[in-house]
């Protein structure tokens, strides 16, 4: 895609949407909406269904506290540490027979009285969620402290805080200490493998689970982001690489499996889906030529020998930069024009890869030793410039994909979140909890890196 094609592109885009909404907030230091953050979500579907029922309406969205404060990075020996002196916590609790299970599947709510109410307190008092001075008041709800309480847990566990003791806070309530101490333990040999490599005096790590992400220079973390990670049955894996080179307007250069698993099936239902998303059919490789794809039988095609290859623009996948990270398995971190998932507390959506909320902050972090490169806002000069633009890294970024569900924080709280892809191992776990109907219906699905 050509620079005037760009350019014109992003005119239509200001025509069509303007800049009362944005698709994302701006960045600290732009003083006015910018153009590209109006752009509209992927496919020309809509992005990401709109909740338009009156109790819906009613309800305030839910503001998102699941980022760590604490400027500690995860590979550090003060982590080890803090997870060496939660597992001592765990090996007592276990020692004095763990806790007690609720039972039934009924939601325990503020209005009402339950019988469950004493144990759900003993529950909480165990974990340390509620303080033991607290005093029982029979089966009521109606204790501050204990509402307090169940808030604090629903936190901890990554869960959405809403003060009920809802399916997925009942599910994570059940989980035996004897399961939590052995999923501490398995987090704490991860921890101990991230730290035995040499810490570097920059890099980012990305912690799957956990769906975020910290940039860390001379061993405190500077930024952090939310990020979406693949779908269960499309892992994000765990992968040591280097940040080489930003890429701003990529082409997204479309996997063989996504082709394969996605979209050639979709093409056989919607032959039009690839003009609409200016995805182009091209053969034996991605800079092989050009062919018509109304020639092509979709019900034999052979991802193994012809490529797809989106262009450059508001409909792209990949958004408008990717932080390239040559390794074995493919996968990269990227923008996304589906930022209404970033307001999920679960975020195993992609095909793999790592969606950044916030992105250009993150490649002004990455860049920032780069010539030129040493000012705020630089990122979005690029953009308003519209024109593609590769900036190879003399300084490259090492980045680390982990997968850690389980940690403790400075101030004394062991945070747990669920084994998405069950690499913990441990039956009682699960893999992950239910989707809280309250998030909204699941994203559409589209094709997305």
């Amino acid at each position: 895609m050509t620079g005037g094609s760009i350019r014109k592109w992003r005119r239509s885009a200001l025509l069509a949407a303007g800049l009362a909404v944005a698709a994302c907030a701006p960045s600290a230091h732009a003083q006015e909406a910018q153009w590209w953050e109006s752009l509209p979500g992927f496919g020309r579907s809509g992005g990401y269904p709109q909740r338009t029922s009156s109790e819906e309406l009613r309800r305030k969205p839910e503001v998102l506290n699941d980022l760590r404060t604490d400027s500690t990075p995860f590979r550090s020996e003060a982590m080890i540490e803090l997870l060496e002196g939660a597992i001592q916590r765990y090996q007592a609790i276990v020692a004095n027979g763990g806790w007690p299970m609720i039972p039934g599947t009924r939601m325990i709510r503020a209005e009402d009285d339950d019988e469950r109410i004493p144990l759900l307190r003993q529950r909480l008092m165990i974990s340390g969620e509620l303080g033991r001075r607290t005093a029982s008041n029979g089966y009521s709800y109606s204790s501050e402290d204990l509402d307090a309480a169940i808030r604090r847990f629903q936190e901890n566990n990554g869960l959405r805080v809403s003060g009920r003791v809802d399916k997925a806070t009942l599910q994570a309530l059940n989980v035996p200490a004897q399961a939590r101490l052995a999923q501490l333990r398995i987090n704490l040999q991860r921890l101990r493998e991230l730290t035995a490599q040499k810490i570097e005096d920059r890099y980012i790590l990305v912690n799957v689970p956990a769906f975020q992400l910290e940039a860390v220079e001379r061993h405190q973390v500077e930024l952090r982001h939310r990020v979406i990670a693949g779908k269960p049955e499309r892992q994000t894996p765990t992968v040591r690489a280097q940040v080489r080179a930003l890429n701003f307007f990529p082409y997204w250069r479309v996997p063989d499996s996504v082709a394969t698993l996605d979209l050639i099936p979709r093409l056989m239902k919607e032959p039009d889906y690839l003009q609409k998303e200016q995805i182009r059919v091209l053969t034996g490789s991605f800079n092989g030529p050009e062919i018509s794809s109304q020639n092509i039988d979709w019900r034999q095609a052979d991802a193994s020998r012809i490529k797809f290859r989106q262009d450059p623009g508001p409909q792209n996948a990949l958004g408008l930069v990717r932080l390239d990270m040559p390794n074995s398995e493919g996968v990269y971190m990227h923008d996304t024009p589906m930022k209404p998932l970033f307001n999920q507390r679960g975020r195993a959506f992609s095909a793999g890869c790592v969606r950044v909320q916030d992105v250009f902050t993150l490649a002004e972090w990455v860049a920032r030793y780069e010539p030129g490169w040493d000012q705020p806002g630089r990122a979005q000069d690029v953009l308003a410039a519209g024109q593609a633009m590769d900036l190879v890294l003399s300084r490259p970024v090492p980045v680390y994909f982990t997968y850690i569900t389980a940690w403790a924080e400075p101030d004394g709280r062991i945070i747990f979140r669920p084994d998405i892809y069950g690499r913990d191992g441990i039956r009682d776990l699960g893999a992950g909890h239910e989707r809280d109907p309250a998030e909204g219906p699941p994203p559409p699905q589209t094709l997305a890196p």
